[in-house]
């Protein structure tokens, strides 16, 4: 994951843009759906410590209120994949 990915994982999250909002919120909900049903998900690893208040992914690390809104970004254990903004079909030719 690089850092561009990390800021708009971030930027979706907590400033997305008007135009994307309900695609970003809709995939992001889809990906949390398999987020939490996830062995590496931090609520699900039994005897799992940490100091992090935050739902996580224990196998990289991220926050997944934000990695899940990161449209360009893949989970490392390929349970979900990127997902680019469908292009807007109102185009004039």
């Amino acid at each position: 994951m690089s850092l561009g990915q990390i800021y708009e994982g971030w930027k979706n999250h907590i400033l997305p843009e008007e135009k994307k909002k309900a695609f970003i919120e809709h995939v992001s909900q889809e990906r949390l759906a398999i987020c939490e049903a996830c062995e590496e998900h931090s609520s699900n690893k039994k005897d799992y410590k940490s100091l992090r208040l935050d739902a996580h992914c224990t196998n990289c690390g991220c926050t997944l209120s934000a990695k899940t809104k990161c449209l360009t970004c893949d989970c490392p254990l390929k349970k979900w994949l990127s997902q680019p903004m469908p292009e807007d079909d109102g185009s004039t030719t």
